[in-house]
């Protein structure tokens, strides 16, 4: 009997590893944006700023010139081209060529950058690699040295020459030609660009920034000296209604302040009766865009400082209670972060993660918001009027909501621990695996925000289970009655007016079943309430598997480190290395269970706001049915040929998305 041989084999030669800067050029979207090439450019920028933040600068000029490339140039201490003690490569060579290879990975008094925006070792990497030429041309120790590359490969090798009479002493010049394939559009956003460079000026009092674009032969000129007052002063759409609050504070490495030297903030903040807030956030020069845990630290300085004053002068109405958002709505700022070791989510670094920035910011700015709301009485009593009414107004528009519900509200859950907002803005339901993580979740959450609701065992496979038969499982008719919503078809207009929290979080183990339980929650609320998943109400919480216990290393206190997984824990320990700690001078926890967590862990890794990881469920790039389609496959009684062929046609190509 003739056999036909499969057109696909997998073995050992299936596997393909890439070198070099292939990852890059393969998805360039992991590494940067690729809408235009302005944050290739940024990187280079970037480099710049940091040479100028760690003293060593001056002056960084930027031009566009007509043939599409950029040129950054920078008067700092250039690039070293030596060759690499290791690599017996030019370390200029190695900078533009090999991704997580840098300056700044070793912080402190040994390390080149003790504060900068780098973090990932990628940057240049990656514009060289999506680049059809880049020169560089750098300037050093009264040499010139020159290199050019072609898609990140070197063609032009290093060539070092005697600098003249004429030139510079120092610096580095970059002219590069993003490669317009990798992009949907060539052309560089002119006034992100301005934006993202007159923030560098702003952020660096006496240091110059220009920009030339060669076309037209327009050249602008930024040199700030009066800092982030000038720049917020400029920039507000409305009158401040009470003086900008300011300041700046920074640690002296003591450790009864715990941060390393030089860590702290620079900020100036407005409050403002109309319009929109502006407000601006930087990481060691870096745009943060997206924010992070130094703006929540903003806010959380902000909201005690002024609950603490109001508290003091007996000025809350009764009834009303406050909330950060009170506070925070109606404050535009500009606020400038120094991390010694910033981590960013994603290589374009647009929000800060690192959890002590909320405490670094937190702790310098409420005692000089409580000192100055006391020496300035007048103005705080304004302030806390604007609070008390945007507070009002929330309140209002809750109650709103309240009366459109029927006085026939079925009975809640005994088992579900309420939170006492009726705020939709903010409240949270946390559908929790087992009865002892539920306890750590009752204890460790914000009682005002946070419900909790246990789940026992295994939630059913309601793929085919009939709408009119799902109440006859007492733990989905439990979520459905908490939740507020009736169980529905995509198709259907159910009633939205009885939901209770804006986010229902699936909060399972992070271990195999624990993803399980996650599947059977996704698959409920995709199969039978599918306008929650539309409304953006459905989250899943990814609390983590490890913690690490991490000795003092250099200018880095003692700390516990919390990793994802064994990917993440596998880098948190090799940047503990490269911090200086000695192997095996930590410990590792593995967390069997959320059950382990005790409610401080709990709240600090997933149930804080500020610090937590937190993905929000949407349908992604396919519709409505086309998922549907794949869930069937996935979750389907008879379909389990399918699921074979699937694990067996695709296997290889799964991956992990934290």
């Amino acid at each position: 009997m003739a056999t036909t041989k499969s057109t696909s084999s997998y073995g050992e030669a299936s596997i393909r590893v890439l070198k070099g800067l292939e990852p890059v050029k393969q998805r360039p979207g992991m590494y940067t944006r690729t809408d235009n090439p302005l944050h290739i450019i940024q990187e280079v920028i970037d480099n710049a700023a940091d040479e100028a933040l760690a003293g060593f600068g001056k002056r960084i000029a930027v031009i566009q010139h007509t043939d599409g490339s950029v040129t950054v140039d920078d008067d700092g201490r250039g690039i070293p081209y030596g060759l690499h003690p290791e690599e017996q490569v030019p370390v200029v060579e190695i900078v533009f060529t090999r991704l997580h290879a840098g300056g700044k990975f070793d912080k402190g008094s040994g390390g080149a950058y003790s504060f900068s925006g780098g973090l990932h070792g990628v940057g240049v990497s990656v514009t060289n690699a999506l680049s059809k030429r880049l020169n560089v041309t750098v300037w050093r120790e009264g040499q010139c040295a020159a290199l050019a590359f072609s898609g990140g490969d070197v063609i032009e090798p290093v060539t070092v020459r005697k600098a003249s009479g004429g030139e510079r002493k120092h610096g580095t010049s970059v002219r590069a030609w993003p490669d317009a394939k990798y992009f949907e559009s060539a052309e560089l956003p002119k006034n992100e660009l301005v934006h993202l460079l007159r923030s560098k000026a702003v952020l660096m009092p006496g240091v110059t920034v220009t920009l030339t674009i060669e076309k037209t032969g327009e050249v602008q000129t930024w040199a700030y000296k009066g800092g982030l007052r000038d720049y917020l002063m400029q920039t507000l759409n409305a009158e401040p209604l009470i003086p900008l609050f300011e300041g700046e504070q920074y640690a002296d490495g003591s450790e009864s302040e715990n941060f390393a030297e030089g860590e702290g903030v620079a900020w100036c903040v407005a409050f403002t009766d109309e319009g929109s807030p502006m407000r601006e956030s930087y990481v060691n020069l870096i745009p943060t865009v997206a924010g992070g845990t130094h703006e929540s630290g903003l806010k959380d300085g902000l909201f005690g400082a002024v609950k603490g004053f109001i508290d003091m002068h007996s000025l809350l109405p009764k009834g009303v209670k406050l909330m950060p958002d009170d506070v925070f709505s109606r404050a535009s700022f500009v606020l400038s972060a120094k991390v010694l070791d910033p981590q960013f989510q994603g290589q374009i670094k647009e929000r800060l993660n690192s959890r002590d920035a909320l405490r670094l910011v937190s702790i310098y700015v409420k005692p000089a918001l409580e000192l100055w709301l006391n020496q300035h009485v007048d103005y705080g009593k304004k302030l806390a009027e604007l609070v008390i009414k945007q507070a009002q107004t929330r309140l209002r528009a809750s109650q709103k909501v309240e009366k459109r519900k029927g006085s026939g509200v079925a009975v809640l859950p005994g088992k579900l621990t309420d939170c006492e907002s009726r705020d939709l803005l903010h409240n949270e339901l946390f559908l929790v695996e087992g009865d002892s993580a539920g306890g750590s979740a009752k204890m460790g959450r914000n009682k005002e925000t946070q419900a909790v609701l246990p789940l026992r065992g295994k939630v059913l496979n309601s793929w085919e289970v009939e709408r009119d038969r799902l109440f006859a499982n007492n733990e989905i008719h439990d979520m459905a009655v908490a939740i507020g919503v009736d169980p529905h078809g995509p198709n259907d207009s159910p009633d939205m007016s009885g939901l209770r929290y804006g986010k229902v979080c699936i909060l399972s183990d992070a271990d195999v079943d624990g993803s399980h339980i996650q599947v059977l929650l996704l698959t409920l609320f995709f199969r039978h309430f599918p306008k929650l998943i539309e409304a953006g109400n459905i989250y899943v919480a990814k609390p983590p598997l490890f913690r690490v216990d991490a000795p003092a290393r250099g200018k880095k206190p003692a700390a516990k480190i919390y990793a994802l997984d064994e990917g993440e824990l596998a880098a948190t320990l090799d940047k503990l290395r490269k911090e200086g700690a000695r192997d095996n001078s930590w410990s590792i926890s593995r967390f069997k269970g959320l059950g382990e967590m005790n409610p401080e862990q709990l709240w600090e890794t997933t149930l804080n706001p500020d610090t937590r990881r937190l993905l929000q469920v949407a349908y992604g790039q396919l519709n409505f049915g086309d998922t549907e389609i794949s869930m069937n496959k996935l979750m389907g009684k008879g379909e389990a040929q399918a699921r074979r062929d699937l694990m067996e046609l695709r296997g290889d190509e799964v991956e992990v998305d934290v």
